[in-house]
């Protein structure tokens, strides 16, 4: 994609929201962290269901600590592969307070050390709680710059790289939020709606789904005649035979 189209492309993105947010609800670094945590191969909307009780009563490293294992499993037994997620949870936590006086650290490289914390994970948290330009590539995230050509690659990492060196500086921030809500929602898998896409006309994917509606064939004075005498015209039905008198 052209350095131009790429402008314009973030300038449209940004036109339709302006203010780009992620959908995890959280009330501080540490319940980000955790909520992202969960989240792996988790629905937003499914995390969201089980964090809402749990933050209540642990939002903090602490608070966490104090729950326990057993009853953290009982707040999000709904949420996929809850078992070694909970377990996470109680370590990563155990780190927080010991080794980082329960704040949770605003560095890459420290972030990935916690347990269940990849990097995408902590580009996520780094891009959220702490307002760095980060570029967490998910499924989402993946799929649009590989169809629309804006930063195509092989792996996450590979399109990590490129969106950091293309993406204009003035929209770093939330790059990664307007390209995973416009995967999600309108790029989607199986189904894109290209036909209502803002930045379609920039887009690279051969394969848009832009539906056209057919050419209706013009309506003439001779074809309406045909339509009206066809429906006036009486149906044939065979006389009834008369039964032979004995």
């Amino acid at each position: 994609m052209k350095k131009a189209d790429i402008v314009e492309m973030f300038d449209r993105l940004a036109a339709a929201l302006p203010e780009p947010k992620g959908e995890l609800d959280y009330v501080n670094p540490y319940t980000l962290l955790v909520a992202v945590v969960l989240s792996a191969q988790a629905t937003d909307a499914g995390v969201n269901k089980a964090t809402g009780p749990l933050f209540k009563v642990a939002d903090t490293p602490q608070k966490m600590l104090a729950l326990g294992e057993g009853r953290l499993k009982d707040f999000i037994k709904t949420i996929g592969l809850f078992n070694t997620k909970a377990k996470n949870v109680i370590a990563l936590s155990r780190i927080l307070v010991e080794q980082h006086g329960g704040a949770v650290p605003g560095d890459r490289e420290v972030l990935q050390t916690l347990p269940g914390v990849g990097r995408k994970t902590a580009n996520v948290v780094l891009n959220i709680a702490f307002g760095q330009p980060t570029m967490a590539v998910d499924t989402h995230i993946f799929r649009v710059c590989n169809r629309t050509g804006l930063a195509p690659g092989k792996n996450p990492l590979e399109v990590e790289h490129k969106l950091e060196q293309v993406v204009p500086e003035d929209r770093k921030l939330h790059a990664h939020h307007w390209l995973i809500l416009h995967g999600r929602y309108v790029c989607k898998a199986r189904k894109p709606e290209c036909q209502s896409c803002v930045i379609e006309p920039l887009c690279g994917f051969k394969a848009k789904t832009i539906l056209e509606a057919p050419a209706r064939k013009p309506t003439t004075e001779k074809s309406t005649a045909k339509k009206a005498v066809a429906k006036k015209k009486p149906s044939k039905k065979k006389p009834a035979r008369k039964k032979a008198s004995r």
